[in-house]
């Protein structure tokens, strides 16, 4: 079965924090994240400096950068703006649980409002309540979708709630593609899409990490079944962000956003064949990554239709 084709999205939403730290909240569940005291004052710079050169370069290739200033210090990882939200196609905006308390503090409404204004909303889905219940699902962190085939694949986790989980597949009509995935410490992986990325034509995905065999079959094949050609990657290139990729829509052709340091983790076969389906366009990212995230955790990308310019002249 062939893909059907949508163009990946040419718009994003991203934070440019002005005192970025590691969050000490999430560090006991999240293997991939430096101790909160590493280098704190060089990060904060570094970060900085970090999104708005990939700012500017998303932009230089035509993709729309929605951007918005923290400075706040109690919204450390305020820089991973598609944990809190998620738009879709047909008009939906999701609002999301967050495990850590610190993280809650992270959703803006003026973000929001601002999409509302430039592109057509006609459904704002909010599942922040939940966190009452001690729930959680962070956005396209915990969950990797196939817009295509309607595929919620999510690694179970702290920051996964199944409850959460059937209640969005429900509204917005996905199946939920449950499996668990962890590292060769046994330490489960925190957050799906740092595991795997699917874009149009391919998926890259760290299968190994699924340890259960039956589990990982089934992925595999589901994978398969999409038309999608599977390019596994080892835990060694998970460790180094390569899963952790978005695929965006340039003013010219399609580009594959990943970090700088994944791109260097990708055999130069890895490369030949995302580069048959897509350009690279690897970013220097590294003071993010050392919170625990790397580029695709940055980009909040937005699949909502954009509401017509009115000429004012006429």
């Amino acid at each position: 079965m062939q893909p059907v084709k949508l163009t990946p999205p040419s718009a994003v939403a991203m934070i440019r924090p002005h005192q970025f730290r590691i969050n000490p909240q999430t560090f006991a569940d999240n293997s991939f994240q430096l101790d909160p005291q590493t280098m704190a004052n060089t990060l904060q710079q570094q970060a900085f400096l970090q999104v708005t050169n990939v700012v500017g370069r998303l932009r230089e290739i035509g993709v729309k950068v929605h951007l918005f200033e923290d400075n706040s210090s109690e919204t450390p990882d305020s820089v991973f703006p598609n944990n809190w939200f998620s738009s879709h196609a047909q008009g939906t905006i999701c609002i999301y649980p967050m495990y850590a308390k610190n993280r809650r503090k992270e959703r803006r409404w003026d973000l929001i409002e601002q999409l509302k204004q430039q592109y057509s909303v006609n459904q704002l889905l909010d599942y922040s309540s939940m966190e009452e219940q001690h729930l959680a699902l962070e956005g396209t962190g915990a969950m990797v979708l196939d817009h295509v085939n309607k595929q919620a694949y999510t690694v179970r986790s702290n920051r996964a709630s199944t409850q959460v989980l059937q209640r969005f597949c429900a509204d917005l009509n996905y199946s939920a593609q449950v499996f668990d995935a962890s590292d060769e410490r046994g330490v489960a992986v925190y957050h799906t899409n740092v595991l795997m990325c699917i874009a149009t034509d391919f998926v890259l995905i760290g299968a190994s990490m699924i340890r259960c065999s039956q589990q990982r079959a089934q992925i595999i094949n589901q994978l398969q079944l999409s038309g999608r050609t599977v390019i596994e990657l080892t835990e060694s290139q998970i460790a180094n962000f390569c899963g952790n990729a978005l695929e965006l829509q340039g003013e010219n052709e399609a580009f594959l956003a990943l970090s700088q340091n994944a791109y260097d983790a990708l055999s130069v076969q890895q490369r030949g064949i995302i580069e048959s389906f897509v350009c690279l366009l690897p970013l220097q990212v590294s003071a993010i990554e050392a919170a625990g995230g790397a580029l695709r955790c940055m980009l909040a990308d937005i699949h909502l239709a954009a509401i017509p310019l009115i000429d004012k002249r006429h």
